[in-house]
């Protein structure tokens, strides 16, 4: 797991040495642009704490403030060094908004910054596991069932209004199983939350972590089975 207290606090700055914190993006003495440090993460970058509720207002608004300070433009006649680390920051930028902006991305990118999403989660996330969560197993099945009654019906040349509507009752179940999901994601994002605001000892954090984790596993298993059926209803 990464802790935030663990960093670097001071960072040296290459253009005159002097030391400067390790969130800074300008060296305090002599104002130049600092390089990406090498241990940084997209909540400290943007100056929010590693929560999974955050504003969207005041997180556009950070954005915003250091996108105007990091644009090339402003560095276009620097020396080669000021240029590339303004580019290196615009990059960053870009990808800490896009990654927190969106909560589903937020939660998976908490994980895997605290060590709860290792390599294997993350190809199972993206579907790559054949091996059914056991909280949907009832639900999985149901579905292959219907799914192959369906293909049935269809090879047999029933109506695709028949067999279309079946498609659709079958997706209700996954459905209301989505959005169970979403509700307990909720839930236990704001028990993260709450962690932050007292002390907290690792088993607790890491029980969170890991329920955070199996419910996303979850929610990407419930995308991937609707999907399926799209794919069943554009045949």
């Amino acid at each position: 797991m990464i802790s935030e207290t663990t960093a670097p606090t001071i960072q040296e700055c290459r253009w005159c040495g002097a030391g400067a914190p390790a969130d800074a993006s300008f060296c305090p003495q002599c104002t130049k642009i600092l390089p990406l440090p090498r241990r940084r993460d997209y909540f400290t970058f943007l100056g929010v704490p590693r929560r999974l509720n955050i504003d969207p207002a005041d997180l556009e608004q950070r954005f915003r403030d250091r996108s105007r300070q990091f644009h090339p433009d402003y560095f276009y006649n620097a020396p080669l060094a000021e240029r590339r680390a303004s580019l290196e920051r615009s990059s960053y930028l870009n990808d800490a908004y896009r990654t927190l902006k969106q909560p589903i991305a937020r939660i998976a990118y908490l994980l895997e910054l605290e060590g709860a999403l290792t390599p294997a989660d993350k190809a199972a996330g993206a579907g790559a596991t054949k091996v059914v969560p056991p909280g949907l197993l009832e639900e999985v099945f149901a579905l292959n069932e219907e799914l192959d009654e369906v293909r049935d019906l269809r090879s047999g040349g029933a109506s695709k209004d028949e067999w279309t509507a079946r498609l659709q009752r079958a997706r209700q179940p996954i459905e209301d199983k989505r959005a169970e999901h979403e509700r307990r994601i909720a839930e236990v994002s704001r028990q993260w939350d709450a962690l932050l605001g007292r002390p907290a000892g690792d088993a607790e954090r890491a029980g969170v972590l890991q329920a955070l984790g199996e419910l996303m596993l979850e929610r990407n298993y419930i995308t991937n089975l609707l999907a399926g059926i799209e794919r069943e209803l554009s045949q």
